[in-house]
């Protein structure tokens, strides 16, 4: 089954054309990093009036890409939510119209889903049960993929997401937009020993908490600024960085090996950042798991992805109608 997929849910265009779930034949990204970093952070009209105008060119590419023309495609798969809502619906509209126009099945897929499902695409010999660790700007979540398609939430963020922990303490840095990945770039450079920051308890065992270190962090930065005190800031982002993967690891690893699965994977934009990979890796094999990373360019916002996790649903006979609608706020567990 070769399917191609739009996803369109914030600051990137993708079109992708995957085949069978497992293997790219084409994937196509067009950022629109440049032209919100004006603003210090993405402006959602902005955005959809981007996605406009590049899904055309990018269905073209993606086409070419995979020497392939329309009449090949055997379904079309779009990313519904969650994100913002008009750049959602630059998408959902887009591949409504051409599944209609191809008379090919159409498939809604769920953002985080996709991000799951990167992992299928990295590591072909990677099949359900696994725990995976989901981490982005907006989710962090530790989940246990059942089979494919079914999910269990077993812990999740009880406030901010990690990645936009990582956003909002760049910015005190004077870090510019996107904060997080370049945090991530300074931080390599520092000693994450220099400076101490809190790990937050929660009562859930594998619930995280990012409010009250954010809040702490950016508090440290303003008392040693009053007292006239230098920071350093590759050693202030380590130390960061360091808390917060300290405390995504601990809990996705922890999760797995309670729960006796031998397998953890990780997914989502923060599953970029080079600490967290080196210490999942490390930590897990300790613990006696198998990891799965996917590569950098599988973490960040794809069509591949959402490709992937419409295979496994139109295999299941899930079929979204021309009634398909953007919901930026659709959840993947009640």
């Amino acid at each position: 089954m070769t399917i191609l997929a739009i996803e369109s849910s914030c600051d990137e265009t993708a079109v992708a054309i995957v085949r069978d779930g497992r293997e790219i034949l084409a994937n196509c990204i067009l950022s629109q990093i440049d032209r919100h970093a004006l603003f210090g952070g993405v402006v959602p009209e902005i955005a959809s009036r981007m996605h406009v105008e590049a899904l055309d060119p990018l269905v073209d590419e993606a086409l070419s890409r995979a020497n392939m023309a329309l009449s090949d495609l055997d379904a079309v798969a779009v990313t519904h939510g969650p994100g913002l809502v008009g750049a959602l619906l630059t998408g959902v509209s887009y591949a409504k119209a051409l599944a209609y126009a191809l008379g090919v099945p159409l498939a809604a897929v769920n953002h985080i889903e996709g991000h799951v499902s990167a992992n299928y695409l990295a590591h072909p010999e990677l099949e359900p049960p696994f725990a995976c660790l989901v981490a982005s700007g907006g989710h962090s979540h530790v989940i246990l993929v059942e089979r494919y398609g079914a999910y269990r939430l077993l812990g999740q963020t009880l406030d901010d997401a990690a990645g936009e922990a990582f956003d909002k303490v760049a910015r005190v840095l004077g870090i510019p937009y996107p904060g997080g990945p370049l945090l991530d770039r300074l931080a390599e450079e520092g000693d994450d020993g220099r400076y101490r920051f809190p790990h937050p308890r929660t009562d859930g065992p594998y619930d995280f908490s990012f409010s009250g270190l954010k809040t702490a962090v950016v508090n440290r930065a303003h008392n040693l600024r009053q007292l006239g005190e230098e920071i350093v800031p590759a050693d202030f982002a380590a130390s960061f960085r360091r808390a917060v993967v300290d405390m995504l690891v601990e809990k996705s690893v922890r999760a797995a090996a309670d729960l006796g699965v031998k397998r953890l994977a990780a997914a989502g934009g923060v599953a970029a950042n080079r600490l967290l990979r080196r210490e999942l890796a490390r930590r897990g094999e300790a613990a006696g798991l198998e990891v799965f990373l996917p590569p950098v360019e599988l973490c960040t916002d794809n069509a591949a992805m959402i490709a992937s996790a419409a295979y496994y649903r139109l295999l299941d006979g899930e079929v979204a109608g021309l009634g398909l609608n953007a919901l930026p706020s659709i959840r993947m567990f009640d």
